[in-house]
């Protein structure tokens, strides 16, 4: 297999010759064919392609993951990693670790998030530069980064410079985000979150920076929300605001009206998708690597989505399971999911994680090795060496992984069972339960043939409520974990998995399905033999319009023996769509508040977050936006988007 992976990767192919060996792979689908090859097909910087179609990475990656896995015992063979995610069917290596994992051609980092940041301390001009060329340095590897702007002085507090007062958070987001729209250039990646405090006294300003047209359009914006404020929003009560946040002698603080900020949050959100919110008081209860925050573990921020709560200086990786694979005759009353088999590829899949994060250490090893051997003296290259340096120290000390899940809106319809309704909840539950209990015991597993990771300590996570629910559950597992610790710090999370549901030809993530069926349009030549003219533009172009079904709604009607070949009208689809396990289950028509339901029920079970956008319809009020933000805090979500259907363009 490792002379054909090596033939392999020496063969070159043009651009027509991957896209017409992908189009094949994909059974037509050219959307994701196009998707694979521009990301995802190895490639030089000339633009020479090594990889026909996606069989040619599994490989790739299969040999890389095997030859970590021979240092250690049980290993996993080549083939067996290969048949495991081959097809995009059971276990997806996501974005950075699929498109890095054994490319030589570009110096990046496996990791999809990074967060960065000094601490309380960083308030100096000095320092917010220094995140400002951390911040550009990770993305031009391809990372996508957080950082959290409370240290920042508030507007108008007095500095020892020659402006004497500080200007605040806003001109500082506006920096971040432009270094971040300079680094998205060329195919490269930037993606930012920036967050604050909402016990900042300049939140509000935070809040409103994003609402001036053109304004940080290169970040997304989410306010961490504590407990104390929380509870003063449903008792309509004061708050108080401090510099440094929440200090027992502060230098600065005011007491607000809760509900004037509230409202402006709600608004905000309401009318631009932002500000994002984040629970911090839950996020850091319920956090594992917390249990460790005096040892430099503390969370400070979030990835660009939200589902990786990290401390400065760590990242993650990311994986998904394919939940729609493990349902047994799908779409027919002899439905069933089978969870022996996804009890077994769970633990496959942590273990898979745990081998990418040796491959990553390679990868930062390379980068350090570029660093030191670029012409330009040691002092410009000093931040970045630094940063590389404790990015690597964290990696090899916590060995965090993220391993998540996509399809869960498609396993659902598989079964009969209507997303966003109770069964569908509590099946739901279910399943993310049995994977973190899976996920924890193939870690336990690790820990005892490879090591804990470096300071794991039991009594530090005594009474840490993730671990106590895994204690009620499996309480073997929890006596095994107690005796031999665990190989990685924490384990999972869910992510969007926006490109990678493309390829499993499923839906994304958590979410559900955002439409089963729809029309899209093909400029064709009137004058052609055979063609359809059903539109003509304002320009007189000509357009045939042809439906494209949802993959797992077509297999849906194929099942159930109705023709997917035939132009139906709307009221046609209406009707098909009306007997299926969709309807009443896509993103714009699940009931809100059982989705937020959900996500708590399920954010138990999930030791990072949950990226998850709540999509409401355009004609949906502030008060519903309001309602479901508070239903998020009360059920226990990390964290939570609104999406109001055409408040961004």
């Amino acid at each position: 297999m490792e002379a054909i992976a090596l033939a392999k990767k020496i063969k070159t192919y043009t651009y027509d010759e991957a896209i017409q060996s992908s189009l094949q792979y994909f059974e037509g689908d050219d959307l994701a064919a196009k998707v694979w090859v521009s990301k995802y097909a190895l490639k030089d910087s000339d633009g020479n392609i090594y990889e026909q179609n996606p069989d040619d990475m599994h490989y790739r990656i299969a040999s890389e993951i095997a030859r970590v896995e021979a240092k250690y015992p049980n290993a996993l063979s080549e083939q067996k990693v290969f048949d495991l995610i081959k097809k995009f069917k059971y276990i997806i290596p996501q974005g950075s670790p699929m498109t890095g994992i054994g490319n030589n051609f570009q110096i990046a980092s496996l990791s999809n998030c990074f967060v960065i940041g000094s601490g309380t301390q960083s308030d100096s001009y000095g320092s917010i530069m220094k995140i400002d060329e951390e911040q550009v340095q990770l993305m031009k590897r391809r990372g996508g980064v957080g950082h959290d702007l409370s240290h920042i002085r508030p507007k108008g507090s007095a500095v020892k410079n020659s402006a004497l007062t500080s200007t605040g958070l806003v001109p500082f987001m506006e920096r971040y985000s432009n270094s971040t729209r300079e680094v998205a250039q060329d195919g490269r990646r930037g993606a930012l979150m920036l967050s604050v405090s909402v016990n900042h006294p300049d939140s509000e300003d935070f809040v409103d920076a994003k609402l001036e047209q053109g304004k940080i359009t290169g970040a997304n914006i989410s306010v961490r929300i504590d407990d104390e404020f929380m509870k003063a929003v449903v008792n309509k009560e004061n708050y108080i605001q401090k510099y440094p946040i929440h200090s027992a002698n502060p230098k600065f603080q005011k007491e607000i009206r809760v509900t004037d900020l509230w409202n402006k949050i709600i608004h905000n959100a309401w009318k631009s998708a932002e500000p994002g919110i984040l629970f911090g008081d839950t996020i850091i209860n319920e956090s594992l690597p917390d249990c460790y925050a005096d040892l430099g573990y503390e969370t400070v921020s979030t990835n660009p989505c939200g589902e990786i709560p990290l401390c400065p200086y760590d990242s993650c990786r990311l994986l998904a399971v394919n939940l729609f694979s493990y349902v047994e005759n799908p779409f027919t009353k002899k439905a069933k999911f089978n969870f022996e088999l996804f009890k077994e590829h769970v633990g496959y899949a942590q273990r898979m994680m745990d081998d990418i994060i040796d491959l990553e250490i390679e990868k930062i090893d390379a980068i350090l090795a570029k660093i030191e051997s670029d012409p330009e003296g040691e002092e410009i290259k000093a931040t970045e060496k630094n940063l590389w340096t404790k990015i690597r120290h964290k990696t090899i000390e916590g060995r965090r992984t993220g391993v998540g899940i996509t399809a869960e809106g498609d396993m659902l319809a598989a079964l009969g069972i209507q997303y966003g309704s109770k069964e569908g909840n509590e099946f739901s539950t279910l399943v993310h339960k049995t994977l973190a209990l899976a996920a924890y015991r193939s870690s336990v597993e690790m820990a005892k043939e490879r090591g804990a990771f470096a300071i794991y300590d039991a009594k530090r996570e005594a009474n840490n409520p993730f671990i106590l629910r895994m204690k009620e559950a499996d309480p073997e597992l929890y006596e095994d974990l107690k005796k031999h610790g665990r190989r990685n710090i924490a384990l999972l999370t869910i992510a969007p998995t926006g490109s990678t549901s493309l390829m499993s030809q499923t839906s994304s993530g958590i979410e559900p399905v955002f439409m089963p069926v729809y029309k899209r349009r093909r400029k064709v030549n009137p004058n052609d033999q055979d063609s359809r003219v059903d539109f003509v533009d304002e320009v007189g172009d000509s357009w045939e319009e042809y439906l494209v079904f949802h993959h797992r709604f077509k297999e849906w009607m194929e099942v159930n023996g109705i023709d997917t070949d035939k132009n139906y009208s709307q009221e046609e689809l209406n009707k098909i769509i009306e007997q299926s396990p969709y309807y009443k289950a896509t993103s714009n028509d699940v009931d809100w508040l059982s989705k937020v339901e959900m996500q708590g029920a399920i954010q138990k079970w999930v030791d990072h977050s949950i990226s998850v956008t709540i999509n409401v319809p355009n004609d949906a009020t502030e008060e519903l936006v309001n309602q479901l933000y508070i239903k998020a805090w009360e059920v226990g979500c990390k964290g939570v988007t609104v999406y109001r259907d055409g408040s961004r363009s």
